[in-house]
């Protein structure tokens, strides 16, 4: 039965329940029939978000596949807003093509158009959870950049609703789509190193910062909007994003809108130890951390870290800054150690010093026969953003699907719940709730100030 409209109260019962296991969400039939209207019978494209990731990485990486035309963008700063359009015009003018993208005052405006078929969500990690949904309810096709959510409910309801719409969903985990980063994964699976039993992650953490000042808010900055479900605060830009270029944003740094490196390039690493460990639809079961936070000025977000996670498997994570920033794989028979090398999305992402080698092992042989066509082969992407557009072409499974993100960003997010208690907290990956443990429960879940946020979603 195809439904319309979905009473918000009777939206939050059905889909609330006391674990984080599956829960009962709306049944919308999906379209499957992509771009009706659009020239060519392209999939016709929304970016929501334009800041550093979207200019950097997200609108390029859409545009440059011809099978897909962005045609609109949406930004609570209309400044940005005008430039994520002025960058889309030009960049189809300089392939001969004369366009006006359209500029939506707000994502449920777009998400609402019958012109657009997909979505590419590029906000705050707080904006996250709530316009995926959304979209997923309109039967948009999504890609979402990483972390997948601020909370571990969030990304739960996320993953059942998108399943449920039968939406194809990407999340911005790149690495899959870089070869060095598969082929690790594919060795370490095919026992080139033999039983796995460590890995280990490096990951930086954030400097601690001035105390900000209360501002004027620009004219440009819609910021009631911009802090949506976020608790109310007084506005200062490097709390939010800067006003004059796209360099890296304040909120990156800021508890209420983002847990910092944890997830930030932990969805990341953390995606390609469990791609390597076959461990991507579980999760640990016990975990224990120590973390420096500020103690002054406003960044609250954790500085240098220590994790140590365990699985039913009997295989540990260890996740540090004090590791060099990779993966790093160890065996009963050796180690394998992949990295971006000096590979960034943005000018503000690390970089190793000096040169490094993007894959490694104890021994070079270990590398160097590939993979036959009889062992475990993962699925094969060069081109992220790419990908996910064939995956809604075809109707098959992008590289990054929802479950997936939801389990790996679980446990950024358990890594980052830790961090707050002196000792080492149990968990059942198969309910996905604490055991015995009431205060690290609350902490699965965020307040929402209304009108924003997943409890206010109102169809």
């Amino acid at each position: 039965m195809k439904l319309t409209r979905i009473n918000r109260r009777k939206f939050l019962r059905d889909t609330s329940v006391s674990s984080l296991g599956a829960l009962t969400v709306p049944s919308i039939v999906p379209s499957t029939v992509f771009g009706k209207t659009a020239p060519s019978n392209k999939i016709q494209v929304g970016q929501i978000g334009c800041g550093r990731i979207s200019v950097w990485h997200d609108l390029h990486g859409v545009m440059q596949n011809d099978i897909a035309q962005t045609i609109g963008v949406c930004d609570v700063d209309s400044k940005r807003a005008l430039d994520g359009k002025k960058n889309v015009d030009k960049f189809y003018s300089d392939k001969g093509k004369s366009v006006d993208t359209k500029i939506f005052g707000n994502h449920k405006e777009m998400l609402s158009s019958g012109e657009i078929d997909a979505v590419v969500i590029s906000t705050p990690d707080h904006w996250h959870a709530q316009p995926a949904i959304e979209a997923a309810l309109a039967n948009k096709h999504i890609y979402l950049q990483k972390p997948h959510a601020m909370t571990i409910y969030e990304g739960r309801l996320v993953s059942d609703i998108v399943r449920t719409q039968g939406v194809k969903f990407q999340l911005g985990t790149q690495q899959r789509s870089s070869e060095h980063f598969r082929y690790a994964c594919e060795l370490v699976r095919n026992g080139r190193i033999g039983k796995v039993h460590t890995v280990k992650i490096g990951l930086p953490g954030d400097p601690s910062g001035p105390l900000a000042k209360p501002e004027p808010i620009p004219e440009n900055l819609d910021f009631d909007r911009w802090l949506g479900s976020a608790p109310e605060m007084d506005y200062s830009e490097m709390l939010v994003h800067p006003q004059a270029d796209y360099s890296r944003p304040g909120w990156l740094r800021y508890e209420q809108f983002c847990a910092g490196m944890i997830t930030g390039w932990g969805q990341h690493h953390f995606d390609i130890a469990a791609w390597g460990t076959n461990l991507e639809y579980s999760g640990p079961i016990g975990i224990e951390a120590i973390a420096d936070f500020p103690r002054s000025g406003s960044w609250n977000v954790h500085g240098d870290f220590m994790v140590k996670m365990d699985f039913q498997s009997g295989q540990r994570f260890l996740i540090s800054g004090g590791y060099p920033n990779g993966i790093r794989f160890i065996g009963d028979r050796g180690w394998i150690f992949v990295t971006r090398g000096q590979y960034r999305v943005s000018d503000s992402d690390p970089l190793p010093e000096g040169e490094q080698s993007p894959l490694t092992a104890s021994d070079s042989k270990i590398l160097e026969n590939g993979i036959g066509e009889d062992e475990i082969n993962l699925p094969r992407s060069t081109d992220h953003h790419r990908n996910w557009l064939e995956s809604i072409r075809s109707d098959s499974e992008p590289i990054s699907n929802v479950e997936v993100a939801h389990r790996v960003c679980s446990m950024c997010l358990l890594s980052h719940i830790a961090m707050k208690f002196p000792h080492r907290l149990e968990w059942n990956p198969g309910t996905e709730t604490f055991v015995g443990n009431d205060k690290a429960t609350e902490m699965l879940r965020r307040q929402q100030r209304a009108p924003y946020g997943i409890n206010h979603i109102n169809y």
